[in-house]
């Protein structure tokens, strides 16, 4: 009777002291039994007999952490702030506890270090013009790391890329420079176009024998609407030499 009493006592001490946690959905416990891992709980009522079992709650939730501006220099000796956020959730809430001690801060500075150590591999015209390639790569390289820690990093995104002022000129005029030369080109392809062109209509017009004068005669046409500009129009020379030969026919003495 001793023995059935002192099992009902314990029995009913262990209901007084026991605790009760409720996990939302979104929630996961990890429990502790005398120091050592037991099991994940949740979501639901969880039970925790105190002084026994200790439950450290664990948020599934995807977390939005910011990165701090990094001073960066870019491959080609370019300083400049960058900073971004970074979208990670808990996927293995053991190895999120027992892993690291803490990975909300385990997290951040491994984002920091490896932003920096990704975008100095680049130059500066690759972190303006190409930031997904960018964020692919941070992420990847996040996600490797993290795996161990039970964290999925699922995007990764560049949010500022923050130049000096005197580099801001230089890539200004760089651009300038830039769209000079290119107008140049389209300008100087243009005119050997044209001039081609101008070649294959000048054999046409040479095969046929009246076609020459025939386009003086539209030119003239075209331009004589204006009546106050002089006009030196040119004469053919195979016109000339025909009415040379002409008025020799005619006046044989002449010659």
């Amino acid at each position: 009777m001793l023995n059935l009493g002192f099992g009902a006592l314990v029995i009913i001490l262990l209901a007084l002291f026991t605790i009760f946690r409720i996990l939302r959905e979104y929630e996961r416990g990890v429990v502790f039994l005398l120091g050592r891992f037991y099991k994940v709980k949740g979501p639901g009522l969880i039970v925790i007999i105190p002084g026994i079992q200790k439950m450290v709650r664990v948020d599934l939730r995807t977390v939005v952490m910011d990165v701090p501006s990094q001073d960066v220099i870019s491959r080609d000796n370019v300083s400049v702030k960058v900073n971004a956020v970074v979208y990670f959730r808990v996927v293995d809430p053991q190895k999120a506890i027992i892993q690291v001690e803490n990975f909300l801060a385990a997290t951040s500075q491994f984002a920091q270090t490896t932003l920096r150590s990704v975008l100095g591999k680049h130059e500066l015209d690759e972190m303006l013009a190409e930031r997904e390639k960018l964020n692919m790569d941070i992420q990847k390289a996040l996600d490797i790391q993290t795996d161990a820690w039970g964290i999925k990093i699922s995007n990764v995104e560049i949010k500022h890329v923050d130049i000096d002022e005197s580099m801001i000129r230089a890539i200004a005029r760089q651009a300038e420079a830039e769209r000079e030369r290119r107008a140049k080109v389209i300008h100087a392809e243009g005119e050997l176009q044209a001039s081609d062109k101008l070649m294959q209509a000048a054999q046409i017009l040479s095969q046929q024998t009246g076609a020459m004068q025939l386009r003086y005669l539209q030119t003239l046409t075209s331009i004589s609407s204006d009546k106050s500009n002089t006009i030196i129009f040119p004469i053919p020379m195979d016109l000339v030499v025909a009415l040379t030969d002409a008025v020799k026919n005619r006046n044989p003495s002449a010659s």
